[in-house]
């Protein structure tokens, strides 16, 4: 499979992802974002509770002590596992491999993004007055380098295993 082609199914690919979750319609039919993000913070919230960080949660809100973490698109983990997926579903590889690189790294990227998401509740009671320079410079990024490390990790697999069926 050629650069251009990969690049290609990608890009259309994300298109059509940002295009679900972004469409009045069919947030209208499925809030996908909605649904996702309100998972999140619930788990997020039981997280913090359960390290002795009082908080509750109101709809896309964390409320802590003395910081309230409005959890979005971009902050939830969405945006990363759709960057990991859809370069999953782009490389060419047996769909068993697919599936199973999708499931593992849902899991992966959503473990890591609840933990980054607690850290930052953590700052903003602990550390306020560093809490904009973690999110800002430091969250932010984590997840899209996450999404590109499992992403790597998964083309190891991926090629090992398209290796192995070849020489077989």
């Amino acid at each position: 499979m050629s650069l251009r082609r990969f690049l290609l199914t990608y890009l259309i690919l994300m298109g059509i992802f940002f295009l679900l979750i972004g469409l009045k319609p069919v947030q209208d039919i499925i809030d996908i974002n909605g649904i996702y993000t309100n998972s999140i913070v619930k788990i997020t919230s039981k997280i913090l509770q359960t390290v002795g960080i009082q908080s509750s949660v109101n709809g896309s809100i964390i409320y802590l002590p003395s910081i309230a973490l409005d959890v979005r698109f971009g902050c939830n983990g969405l945006e990363a596992v759709m960057i990991y997926t859809v370069a999953v579903i782009s490389y060419p590889a047996r769909w068993r491999i697919r599936a199973a690189g999708i499931v593992v790294g849902f899991i992966v990227i959503q473990v890591l993004n609840i933990i980054r998401i607690v850290a930052l509740g953590y700052a903003g009671v602990h550390m306020k007055e560093m809490f904009e320079i973690i999110h800002l410079y430091i969250a932010q990024g984590i997840m899209i380098a996450i999404a590109l490390a499992i992403f790597v990790l998964y083309l190891y697999y991926a090629t090992k295993e398209k290796h192995t069926q070849t020489t077989a």
